[in-house]
């Protein structure tokens, strides 16, 4: 039920801020000697950005919706809490100076974790509701049916499962038979999804109309893609490029409010940039020998290239080699160094895209930008891919947490699919959602952007 995750969701937002500000009540009347004023104190700022890193840990940790198990929800938030102490606890040795109280500090992580066990079961009870909801019956090709049987494994926004399908001449009654209204009944369906020849059917569209009346859902394909699995049908990519706004071309406002969003968080990473910088150097020197640096030419807004730039992670060329791999990067590629997947698992090879960031180069959220040579190739076989380019390429994206790395031209025409969503969606609440799913995608280990 989507009440119940929402619900879960709510709650695990609002319990690190009841319990750190009731430990700090708690610890400032009755624990310290002497008894402090904690709202007037110093204390309260640091106990906020305490429970702000509460927060982020427990989402990065997947909590409350993704756990699938009570053991899964315990060690989510026994890592999450732990790693979150850990860290204030660094932060206050560095700086010499106990900015909160060990009994804030601790004892909010310890008394969060049954609490979070506790909202995961909801949230995993409101799922397995949610799950046998969705039935769906589709009425569209078989190569349609096909890759939405895929698609539905991937990772849906919303779970759901194809209970039957119907070619469209199929779902067309002879005399008083209705055969979509009899096995949407029979399959005690939830949701009927009419592809572009299906919807052009008036007797088909007659029997969907009966059946919403009846409190089925009914959905084009494209709809059903967009709010079941974040993403546009292939089937519909060229024609859907056409009937959609672009934040970043249609309204002015927003593009300047993104500009000015993406030049804060790209001075605010120079900080870590610069602090990484001798310790990643000093790295290299054991493990990872040659440049500190790798550039590369991408292909960036209105087609126009510029240079990437990232720690090296893989074995550098030699002289009078060629600087590109004649192929797509593997996942697993025996050129990166020892060093090198440490910095690939961490996501630290990306920090000194901060400079790229504020150059105006990238943008923080927006498509992954591809290398020249693949871009060519790319759009000699989809028509549609310069699209892309339309916006400012980010370095992250919705086609990056929803599918992560792309190691050939079919895995590309997959993240096209949640590119054109994010074109078709883009605007500040959406970008607030792909930074939050990527620092969940990030501490999860699932992010695997090229």
């Amino acid at each position: 039920m989507p009440n119940v995750r929402r619900s879960a969701r709510y709650l695990s937002l609002l319990a690190p801020v009841a319990v750190v500000l009731a430990m700090s009540k708690v610890h400032a009347a009755w624990v310290a000697d002497p008894p402090y004023d904690f709202t007037d104190s110093s204390r309260f700022a640091w106990a906020i950005g305490y429970l702000v890193v509460l927060v982020i840990a427990a989402y990065g940790a997947g909590l409350p919706e993704l756990p699938r198990s009570l053991r899964q929800g315990a060690a989510a938030a026994v890592g999450a809490l732990v790693g979150a102490a850990l860290a204030v606890s660094a932060v206050q040795l560095l700086v010499g100076d106990a900015l909160l109280p060990r009994f804030v500090v601790l004892g909010s992580a310890l008394i969060l974790v049954p609490v979070h066990v506790g909202i995961n079961s909801l949230a995993r009870s409101g799922r397995s509701r949610d799950e046998d909801r969705d039935r769906v019956v589709l009425v569209a090709s078989d190569d349609e049916r096909d890759r939405l049987l895929v698609d539905l494994d991937l990772a849906p926004e919303q779970p759901a499962g194809l209970v039957a399908h119907l070619v469209p001449r199929a779902a067309v009654g002879q005399g008083d038979a209705r055969p979509l209204v009899e096995i949407v009944l029979a399959e005690r369906a939830s949701v009927i999804v009419l592809d572009r020849s299906a919807q052009a059917d008036p007797e088909v569209v007659v029997q969907a109309a009966g059946l919403h009346e009846a409190g089925i859902r009914v959905r084009t394909l494209v709809q059903f893609y967009e709010e079941w699995l974040g993403k546009l049908p292939v089937a519909e990519l060229e024609r859907a490029s056409l009937f959609f706004d672009i934040g970043e071309i249609h309204r002015a406002r927003y593009a300047r409010i993104k500009r000015l969003i993406d030049l804060g968080i790209g001075l605010v990473g120079l900080i870590p940039f610069a602090l990484s910088v001798p310790l990643v150097a000093l790295a290299d020197l054991v493990a990872n020998r040659g440049p500190l640096f790798y550039r590369q030419p991408r292909v960036g807004r209105d087609g126009e290239v510029f240079q990437i730039l990232k720690y090296r992670s893989m074995l550098p060329t030699a002289p009078g080699e060629p600087a590109q791999p004649s192929n797509w990067t593997a996942v697993d590629d025996p050129r990166v160094t020892s060093f090198g997947r440490v910095l690939r698992a961490s996501h630290l090879d990306e920090l000194p895209q901060v400079l790229n960031i504020v150059k105006g180069e990238l943008s923080v959220v927006g498509p992954r930008p591809e290398q020249p040579r693949y871009v060519a190739e790319l759009s000699a076989t989809l028509p549609f891919y310069g699209m892309r380019h339309l916006v400012r390429p980010g370095l992250t994206g919705w086609a990056q947490v929803k599918y992560g790395y792309a190691g050939d031209e079919d895995d590309a025409l997959e993240k096209l699919q949640y590119e054109f969503f994010y074109l078709r969606h883009q605007g500040l609440r959406f970008d607030l959602r792909v930074m939050g799913r990527t620092v969940r995608s990030v501490l999860g280990s699932e992010g695997r952007g090229r």
